[in-house]
């Protein structure tokens, strides 16, 4: 089965590992970076060579997305960042092919075991199944 495993974060955690100091969270240094980065690098290679996995990202930073609508003649219509009123953000995701659900689970209790510095929040991971067929469930 095919799963979307998604990291969520927030504007202020993107400050944070930028260097900055934010209300409820801790400057990350290059050190806590680089200890992410082969966290999740790890985990990649790990579900690569289990043929595990399809493709993964981190994302940029939210202020840099645009929510795109369309007016009544198709013309893209492009306002700044959808995630305004958002507390939560996707930071970023994994798409995997797994045996079963308990497999996706353990890749995404994997994944929130993230290194992060002291007093940094831990990121929430969602397991969502990818619908392979032309029902949608209920």
């Amino acid at each position: 089965m095919k799963y979307m495993l998604m990291v969520l974060g927030k504007q202020e955690d993107y400050a944070a590992m930028g260097g900055a100091a934010v209300e409820g969270g801790t400057a990350w240094s290059e050190a806590d970076l680089k200890a992410m980065y082969a966290h999740m690098e790890a985990i990649n290679n790990d579900l690569a060579e289990a043929g595990e996995l399809i493709d993964a990202a981190g994302l940029a930073s939210p202020r840099l997305a645009r929510l795109v609508t369309a007016d009544a003649d198709g013309t893209p219509v492009v306002s700044d960042g959808p995630y305004g009123e958002a507390k939560e953000v996707l930071a970023g995701y994994w798409i995997v092919d797994v045996a079963d659900f308990a497999r996706a689970a353990e890749i995404a209790a994997r994944a929130y075991l993230c290194p992060v510095p002291e007093g940094s929040p831990a990121y929430p991971v969602v397991v969502q199944p990818i619908n392979e067929g032309p029902t949608v469930e209920a």
